[in-house]
């Protein structure tokens, strides 16, 4: 979980948010049941993210990167 926030430069805690609503794909291993997140769960998560994201742009509920670009 450390790398998966790490990779995402979310905190630990986000992490297991996201384990725990299914969003990220994550498995419990060994006697202490750590988890583990693959590299191509987060690599999946982060290009669903990017989905989402550019579906809520064309539904008009976030604003597209020129105009905030254009703002600052």
């Amino acid at each position: 979980m450390e790398q998966a926030a790490e990779e995402l430069n979310v905190k630990e805690s986000l992490i297991r948010g996201l384990i725990k609503t299914g969003e990220l794909r994550a498995l419990q291993v060994g006697g202490r049941g750590l988890w583990r997140v693959g590299r191509q769960d987060v690599e999946d998560y982060i290009a669903e993210a990017y989905q989402r994201t550019a579906e809520r742009i064309a539904a008009g509920e976030l604003e597209d990167a020129a105009e905030v670009g254009d703002q600052q």
